[in-house]
């Protein structure tokens, strides 16, 4: 007997990691080379707190730990947003059927920009910085855009759309 298949809860999380000079990291999907993102991924249970998806897609996605390696547990900050939105066609086989929306809590993290950075292989192919602006123009979701161009509002900063 099988067991049945595991599917992805829609409930994930986005988390815009940045430098206090308010670059961006972006990360290149494995399997949509052009692709570029901030962390994101889905909980693992539906009870798991919106923080700890944070924490362990943090970990995951760029060896980052929340807590150590030099970032304090206040470095990850809850923006209080959620945005809903259809999930992409290609990608609901991953979800139970009939779910086509996905929620996902934003949070964002500063670190310093040298901050050494360990991809997982079978997510992401590259890593780069850029000042805010600049990322919010190449990333390819609007929500992830929309969530970098408040990076300067949510941090207090002031700051030219390029520098």
């Amino acid at each position: 007997m099988s067991a049945a298949p595991a599917y992805k809860l829609p409930e994930s999380v986005l988390v815009v990691i940045h430098s206090p000079e308010l670059d961006v990291l972006l990360l290149e999907r494995a399997k949509q080379p052009g692709f570029w993102q901030s962390v994101t991924g889905s909980k693992d249970r539906a009870d798991e707190p919106w923080r700890d998806t944070a924490v362990r897609e943090v970990a995951e996605e760029t060896g980052l730990t929340v807590g150590a390696d030099g970032i304090a547990d206040t470095a990850l900050v809850d923006w209080e947003i959620e945005n809903v939105y259809e999930i992409y066609p290609i990608w609901r086989h991953r979800y139970a059927p009939g779910v086509t929306h996905n929620t996902e809590r934003v949070f964002g993290l500063c670190v310093p920009r040298d901050s050494v950075i360990t991809l997982a292989p079978r997510e992401h192919t590259q890593a780069l910085w850029l000042p805010w602006a600049e990322a919010a123009d190449r990333c390819f979701s609007p929500s992830n855009a929309e969530a970098i161009l408040q990076l300067p509002r949510r941090t207090g900063t002031q700051a030219t759309r390029y520098r």
